[in-house]
């Protein structure tokens, strides 16, 4: 897997994969405090659903956060031309990483340590943005 590309199909797999975790918790959970779809319009409705399930619910929308920087380095790093092995390992740390924390959110939330896993994550970004950056002087 040399290509800098695949390590950002691959986050959004896991995007989709979360996705389904996401509704395969939340539908059962609607349907047990018997919401009905007006309701959703609420701001806050959702917050009578069990913690466990807006964990999941959670981590489907940090995954929409942060990765857009990586999604546009990845994508950087293709076009400029400077990927090598380094920059396609670090990319799939970041991959790594972030499963590492989805995990961990929608199954622990113990804060200050998926804090620190979210620390770890932002590391691959800060190495590409900086080779990236390293590479116009």
């Amino acid at each position: 897997m040399t290509t800098i590309l695949t390590p950002a199909l691959a986050l959004v797999c896991w995007t989709l994969v979360m996705w389904i975790w996401m509704y395969a918790t939340r539908l059962p959970a609607i349907q047990k405090v018997d919401m009905t779809p007006e309701e959703f319009t609420e701001p806050g409705a959702l917050d009578r659903l069990p913690l466990a399930v807006r964990q999941v619910a959670d981590n489907y929308n940090h995954l929409h956060e942060q990765p857009v920087l990586f999604y546009a380095l990845v994508f950087y790093t293709h076009l400029a031309g400077t990927t090598d092995a380094i920059m396609v390992w670090t990319a799939w740390a970041y991959v790594a990483l972030r499963i590492v924390h989805s995990f961990f959110q929608a199954l622990v939330n113990f804060v200050p340590a998926r804090f620190g896993i979210f620390v770890l994550c932002t590391i691959p970004i800060f190495v590409l943005a900086g080779r990236n950056a390293a590479a116009l002087l």
